[in-house]
């Protein structure tokens, strides 16, 4: 009678364990944003119901067919990253721009009524987005670099626990290479605006993200070899390199 008793109550405790499982449903299944590149640098990022546009330049027939952004990321102020034309033609009338003081110096009053500035170090809450900003600059650092510390941004994005870092024009910086949990990266590689694609592999290698995407790796020689960026990075099986048409023309 004993050992039926036992049996009993082990049965209602597995009975309930089953019945809070099915209570609380099967994990969320972790979806990463889906990325439409446009060129170099310009891409198209559909986030669940949140639609951003990275430092959207060139003819705004090019972004017809998707939505009109929630938000716009410009990173800084060269002709790659800042348009104001192509900025004025996408830009819907609930659109946030997010940009750092020197991009937004360049930028018209119109625009400026639909902007955030925000610089390194600085983190905002915009669409349940949390946005942070870091720095993204040359080594070694001069007066004479094509990208100074503190002029333009790299963004870290998080939503519902996904982290997604957009580098901009940067080298292998302590900034990037110290970053933790990145799920998604978009990492340059062209001398002599950014790095080379040894030095972009060895700081991917260094803050190990989910994914990687090689963007804006076209250089004064033309495209940097993002095949041997790859081969280089898969010495970490973990870390999956995600190579996408960049440049379409090419």
């Amino acid at each position: 009678m004993k050992n039926v008793i036992i049996v009993g109550i082990i049965l209602v405790v597995i009975g309930a364990g089953y019945l809070l499982f099915n209570r609380q449903g099967p994990s969320e299944e972790i979806v990463l944003p889906l990325i439409t590149p446009i060129a170099h640098a310009t891409f198209v990022m559909e986030w669940a119901d949140i639609v951003i546009y990275n430092d959207p330049v060139g003819d705004s027939e090019l972004f017809l067919n998707f939505t009109k952004p929630d938000l716009i990321f410009v990173s800084d102020i060269h002709g790659d990253h800042l348009s104001v034309d192509t900025l004025e033609a996408v830009i819907d009338q609930d659109s946030i721009i997010l940009a750092p003081q020197a991009a937004v110096d360049n930028f018209s009053e119109k625009l400026r009524t639909q902007t955030i500035v925000i610089n390194n170090g600085e983190t905002i809450n915009q669409k349940g987005i949390l946005i942070e900003a870091i720095p993204m600059y040359n080594l070694p650092e001069n007066e004479d670099s094509r990208h100074v510390k503190g002029r333009g941004n790299g963004y870290v994005l998080e939503k519902n626990g996904i982290r997604v870092y957009i580098a901009g024009d940067t080298a292998g910086i302590p900034e990037m290479r110290s970053l933790e949990n990145i799920d998604m990266a978009f990492v340059p590689m062209n001398l002599p605006y950014t790095m080379d694609v040894e030095e972009a592999a060895k700081a991917v290698l260094d803050f190990k993200p989910t994914q990687v995407y090689p963007y804006h790796y076209r250089g004064q020689d033309g495209l940097s070899d993002v095949n041997k960026f790859k081969e280089l990075v898969s010495v970490d099986s973990e870390i999956e390199v995600v190579l996408l048409e960049w440049y379409p023309e090419s």
